[in-house]
């Protein structure tokens, strides 16, 4: 009981701020949540768990290189977090994001053929398969809910309204359905850099991971490609989304070997940019 009035606090908080982010402006809105988050973040219990990730990163950190991914997690953290409201209008804008690697996504689309997308939570990682969608692909998410009941319903609906209608619910169903989406010719996108309890402990950053084998298997299973997608902002404004060059899976033997490879791709990006992915999680659990 205690813990659902404890959603119910939170959603209510998230709900003003929504409005009143709507009230003043996406620009305006992105300013002061950026400096919200960053005097707040360092509050959270979730303190201990971004130094700790940090260690495994590069125990050579200094303080001062702590402190300044620190806050800037916290600051795109606070954009993201209001941009939720504005999705509609930075579909709508296509002058946001420049994107790097059309040449792939035009294959894709010559193909037709479904690939496999995978990411994980960078910038603002919505707007990537709200990218991919806009480009003609057909294209079906795979997410987690939130854990907060009064929430998620608000979310689920501005990511199918914005972002992809196609949205699959992790767990056994949804690698039902993703099969089903993939054999009438969807392409699927979905994060693999968070802990799953179902995966395999492959190493992430030289340390042991439970790791989702999933993109692994849909593409050893149907042959498919996997494109590896990244994105990051270029300033307060607007973002570079690059898709990489697809990896063929005919190459590996088994759904280990090919997991290992996709999470060096995901290792790759946050050492190109460690300010703007979610050091939060706690990814080695």
């Amino acid at each position: 009981m205690i813990k659902y009035f404890k959603y119910f606090l939170q959603s209510l908080v998230v709900y003003i701020f929504f409005i009143f982010g709507r009230i003043i402006g996406l620009n305006l809105s992105r300013k002061l949540f950026a400096l919200i988050f960053v005097k707040i973040g360092t509050h959270f219990k979730s303190k201990q768990t971004i130094l700790k990730n940090l260690d495994t990163f590069d125990n050579e950190l200094s303080n001062t290189d702590k402190n300044k991914i620190t806050n800037s997690m916290w600051k795109n953290y606070g954009m993201t977090f209001i941009e939720y409201v504005f999705l509609n209008s930075i579909r709508k804008n296509n002058s946001l994001v420049k994107v790097e690697g059309k040449k792939n996504l035009e294959l894709i689309k010559y193909r037709k053929k479904p690939v496999i997308f995978i990411s994980g939570h960078f910038s603002n990682f919505e707007l990537m398969s709200m990218q991919i969608t806009k480009s003609g692909i057909n294209l079906a998410t795979i997410y987690r809910p939130l854990n907060n009941i009064f929430l998620n319903p608000l979310m689920e609906y501005l990511r199918k309204k914005n972002v992809c209608k196609n949205q699959i619910k992790k767990g056994l169903n949804g690698v039902r359905e993703s099969i089903e989406y993939i054999k009438k010719g969807y392409s699927i996108a979905l994060m693999i850099d968070q802990r799953v309890s179902e995966g395999e402990k492959i190493n992430f950053f030289n340390r042991p991971a439970l790791t989702t084998t999933l993109p692994a298997q849909l593409a050893l299973k149907f042959e498919l490609p996997i494109v590896p997608v990244f994105i990051e902002r270029t300033n307060e404004k607007n973002f570079r989304l690059k898709f990489l060059n697809e990896i063929d899976v005919r190459k590996f033997k088994d759904k280990t070997e090919l997991t290992k490879v996709l999470n060096g791709e995901i290792e790759k990006m946050i050492r190109n940019n460690p300010y703007e992915w979610i050091w939060t999680h706690n990814r080695w659990k």
